[in-house]
């Protein structure tokens, strides 16, 4: 190809003037008029460069001073994004998005033959009758993006139009926005199942491998984004979202789209907060855990019982290793303990298996105390969810009412039945084999929550386990 062949495109550059309003970040925009392209519409102030003699800075200081009036330092400029286009007639265009929020006079109408209003618009609710270029531009700068195509289709509108979005963030060598998102194939996932993304935040607890996001796209619409650390959890919780969670309906999740290379999920957004720490009056909580029995029923009965396959009681083969791990950090007399209940283990009946959540506990169970919402409660977190039997899902969730008996009935009376004996042995052996489990879990991750949490089950089992009250030995 010779260098009369060779495919060349204006160049022009675009100012993001951002100055903190009464309810947020608010930009700039102008609306074009007169003969000009996308009159009527509103824009950022723009220009084109003037020759080769002139770098971008240059002339986005110029432009905006020429438009604008608005003088600004170029040390002030910071790079935002830079966007490919093509209009819906054929023409493509690079532009270079610039952020500025320090300049010297006040923004007014400089050239009224192409410009008829200036405005300052909220950054996360741009008004309707933007050019679709410009909008890209700026939903990219919100995703925290530094480079997107936006290439149009014939036909397409030369405005905004939510149905008809081009726009194709292209991720950071190391990650969209400021080092806060995943990596660019998860993120690509992500953009490709809900759109351009406006905001990532992270979410993960605070453990390893724990890998979460809140997003949001650039029409205001909330996912989550979860990686699971193996194909074991991917799998469950993919599982689980296609199966017995949609039983639940606005109780759990709904899954957008799942990767199993990546190990990747998109799952709707629900209101509310985990329960974990909130405080509450007791007769609130009593109507909580009423309701999370009630939702625990639900789970358990999304599909009919089985029986128990084959060697399918406690996980008694991992006590050992998880003993050995834990041992430096048990109290005395905890490992004969847990021995003990080990080898009552060998004599339980087997109990019918049933979907279960797997991890049933406050920090998986959202409390929605909107106006609106009456107090419903709902789950997330399904990557430990399998069948088994339904006292699998009161495991960890009885620390919540280890020395409150009302909350325990409470919870019962929303399951709808109690527990049968063999029921209450085996909670009382899973308990303790989860506690040791927990234990060394947690200091091998760096979560002194599940550390502290076994400590306290062993302690109270090791007082209460020969109780003959239901509410005292399942607690």
């Amino acid at each position: 190809m010779n260098a009369d062949q060779r495919h060349t495109e204006p160049v022009d550059v675009h100012l993001i003037l951002l100055r903190e309003g009464a309810e947020g970040l608010e930009v700039l925009l102008s609306r074009r008029a007169g003969t000009v392209y996308a009159a009527g519409l509103w824009h950022l102030p723009s220009g084109h460069l003037d020759g080769p003699h002139e770098d971008v800075v240059d002339a986005l200081v110029r432009e905006t001073r020429e438009e604008t009036r608005v003088v600004i330092d170029p040390a002030d400029v910071r790079g935002a994004v830079t966007v490919h286009h093509r209009s819906p007639g054929g023409a493509s265009r690079t532009g270079y998005f610039f952020e500025v929020c320090h300049w010297t006079g006040e923004p007014r109408i400089a050239e009224p033959d192409v410009c008829d209003a200036m405005m300052w618009a909220r950054l996360d609710a741009l008004p309707d009758g933007m050019v679709a270029y410009c909008r890209a531009g700026l939903d990219a700068y919100r995703a925290g993006a530094r480079l997107a195509v936006h290439f149009q289709l014939p036909g397409d509108a030369i405005a905004y139009d939510p149905a008809a979005d081009r726009l194709r963030l292209v991720p950071d060598a190391t990650g969209p926005g400021c080092g806060t998102g995943p990596d660019a194939m998860v993120a690509a996932f992500a953009q490709q199942a809900v759109g351009a993304i406006a905001e990532w935040t992270d979410t993960s607890w605070a453990r390893e491998n724990s890998r979460v996001w809140r997003i949001q796209n650039a029409g205001g619409g909330t996912w989550y984004v979860k990686v699971h650390q193996n194909d074991k959890f991917h799998g469950r919780e993919v599982r689980a979202l296609r199966t017995w969670a949609g039983s639940l309906g606005a109780a759990a999740p709904r899954l957008v789209a799942a990767d199993a290379e990546l190990r990747a999920v998109v799952v709707t957004a629900l209101p509310g907060r985990p329960l974990h720490g909130k405080v509450l009056g007791p007769e609130q909580e009593r109507k909580i855990f009423r309701r999370i029995g009630e939702l625990a029923r639900r789970i358990h009965e999304a599909s009919p019982p089985r029986p128990a396959p084959a060697d399918s009681g406690p996980a008694v083969g991992k006590a050992d290793r998880h003993l050995k791990a834990a041992r430096p950090h048990l109290a005395d007399g905890d490992e004969e303990f847990v021995r003990a209940l080990v080898r009552q283990a060998k004599d339980l009946e087997p109990l019918e298996w049933v979907e279960t959540h797997g991890d049933f506990q406050l920090r998986n169970i959202l409390h929605d105390d909107s106006d609106d919402s009456d107090g419903a409660v709902a789950v997330i977190d399904l990557e430990r969810s399998e069948p088994g039997p339904a006292v699998r899902d009161m495991v960890r969730l009885s620390d919540a009412w280890a020395t409150r008996s009302d909350l325990y009935e409470a919870f019962m009376a929303g399951y709808g039945r109690a527990l049968t004996a063999a029921e209450e042995a085996r909670l009382i052996i899973d308990m303790a084999l989860d506690a040791v489990s927990g234990i060394q879990f947690g200091i091998a991750h760096g979560d002194p929550e599940l550390v502290e949490r076994g400590h306290r089950t062993l302690a109270r089992l090791r007082t209460d386990h020969t109780s003959d009250s239901p509410a005292e030995g399942a607690s």
